[in-house]
């Protein structure tokens, strides 16, 4: 959903009913497309999408959306950047993932991270001992599963690329 922001001619802030910016943030009173309802949809400044669309109140008439407002903008504001911080960790917590293992050596801890790129994804298996020194490093395919058991056969075959 791609939503048009209007740009006040004189770089000043838009404070509306149905448009709200300020501290880096758009807020947009929608029709929602879905019902007779209304949507709020926030976009961070520079983004092409908005990073959150949700429900927005009806207004007394029961035909139009409640007026945004300072208070109702901070705490729109304050659930977009929670929903962008949840998306970053879910992201990263994807693209980088550890286990350790115990060995005779002591506990390695494997690392598996993530390259998302474009034209050639690749991931990094790296192992470092309990104080923290690289043991080895490989370059691995995106699709690698790391587990304690994978982690182990890595070790096992001395770093052996897997």
């Amino acid at each position: 959903m791609s939503i048009e922001y209007p740009d006040a001619d004189d770089g000043a802030l838009v404070q509306g009913d149905r448009l709200w910016q300020g501290n880096g943030w758009t807020a947009r009173v929608i029709k929602n497309e879905d019902d007779d309802g209304w949507a709020v949809a926030m976009i961070k400044d520079g983004e092409p999408e908005p990073a959150l669309v949700g429900p927005w109140t009806m207004g007394r008439d029961k035909k139009n959306p409640k007026p945004l407002d300072v208070n109702a903008f901070n705490t729109l504001v304050k659930t977009a950047n929670e929903v962008i911080r949840r998306h970053e960790q879910q992201l990263h917590a994807q693209l980088h993932k550890n286990v350790t293992v115990g060995t005779d050596d002591g506990p390695v801890k494997v690392c598996l991270d993530i390259t998302p790129d474009e034209d050639d994804p690749y991931a990094t298996l790296s192992a470092f001992d309990q104080y923290g020194e690289e043991l080895a490093k490989v370059r691995v395919a995106p699709t690698f599963k790391l587990s304690v058991s994978s982690a182990s056969a890595w070790i096992d075959s001395s770093y052996k690329k897997p």
